[in-house]
């Protein structure tokens, strides 16, 4: 008999609804992104500067040629070569900023393109374009990644196991302490550079059969107006409303020093893809040191963001920065 049946019992099941099921599952995004590598017989890629190193890394691995291009303030592609059939242009959709009208004009002006909606997971995707979701960016799981494409692998690929990988994931919850395990998260996190495509871990795929996706999906997008009602104006990034957003993307000058100003006040805000600064590109570098990316996720409340706001207009207004 193949399943065992007795004995102590495992995780409890979910029986709620994926949001995304009847996409392709997968255990990380730079894999969905090899996934299409593999199916679309992919041998140059063009990518954004204004990213992190998962992509460039998992090219230099596999063999796979790139090149960069820049973005322009509305975070579009600042692109305009003609691709070859094997040529295909890698679209970031920073902040869900790249909503499905401006894909689909994209798609009709380059053609191969695919679009990562790593930061933009409630977005749906658009017909006739692979687009690559991140589940960890969105919800408590220690890998996990959706695909959208009408081209399928000829074989069925190995599922991932999860586990070892869930340590960090466990210990904030049980503890509410990231500290603690922040080093183990860094561990996990640099693993990923060697993980092989592996189908999504059924650890995984449990957890995300358990989500409330549309209290989820309600709670950022709350969090979200509340901190684009009070920092708007003081905004150089005209902003889209985006469906369950990833973060409220808030820009000012003097961007690092407000950075520490917060985390002294307790506001830890991440600086996105600081391996940007090592290219050298003016618009991508001025991105990297000033967008603060201000948390607007389930965990957070009403109460949250007010305070986040006036941190983050207290330590602008020390710096004497316009618009405020």
């Amino acid at each position: 008999m193949d399943k065992e049946i007795g004995g102590y019992f495992g995780i409890e099941k979910f029986y709620r609804t994926e949001y995304y099921s009847n996409l392709i599952r997968v255990n990380l995004a730079r894999n969905a992104l090899l996934y299409i590598i593999k199916v679309r017989n992919i041998k140059k890629l063009y990518i954004p500067y204004y990213l992190c190193d998962s992509v460039f890394k998992l090219c230099d691995r596999e063999g796979i040629k790139y090149e960069y291009y820049s973005i322009d303030e509305q975070f579009l592609p600042n692109f305009h070569k003609i691709l070859e059939a094997d040529e295909w242009l890698y679209v970031v959709n920073y902040f869900g900023q790249i909503n499905a009208k401006l894909q689909k004009k994209l798609k009709k002006k380059y053609g191969n393109i695919i679009v990562d909606n790593v930061q933009a997971f409630f977005q749906k995707p658009v017909s006739g374009i692979d687009t690559i979701y991140s589940c960890r960016k969105f919800f408590g799981v220690p890998d996990g990644a959706y695909l959208s494409t009408d081209a399928n692998l000829d074989y069925e690929l190995d599922k991932d196991v999860s586990k070892n990988r869930m340590e960090h994931v466990l210990g904030r919850y049980d503890e509410n302490n990231a500290n603690k395990y922040f080093e183990i998260f860094k561990e996990v996190e640099r693993d990923f550079d060697k993980l092989e495509l592996k189908a999504m871990s059924n650890l995984t795929q449990n957890i995300l059969s358990g989500v409330n996706y549309k209290v989820v999906k309600k709670e950022r997008e709350r969090n979200y107006r509340v901190l684009s009602n009070k920092l708007n104006k003081a905004n150089k990034l005209k902003l889209l409303f985006v469906e369950g957003p990833y973060v409220y993307p808030f820009y000012c000058e003097n961007g690092v020093d407000v950075r520490s100003k917060l985390a002294k006040r307790g506001v830890y805000v991440a600086t996105l893809w600081p391996n940007v600064l090592n290219y050298h590109s003016e618009i991508e570098s001025d991105y990297v040191k000033n967008i603060l990316p201000l948390p607007v996720d389930q965990r957070y409340t009403v109460e949250d963001m007010d305070v986040i706001a006036s941190l983050v207009l207290e330590c602008v207004k020390e710096k004497g920065i316009a618009n405020v």
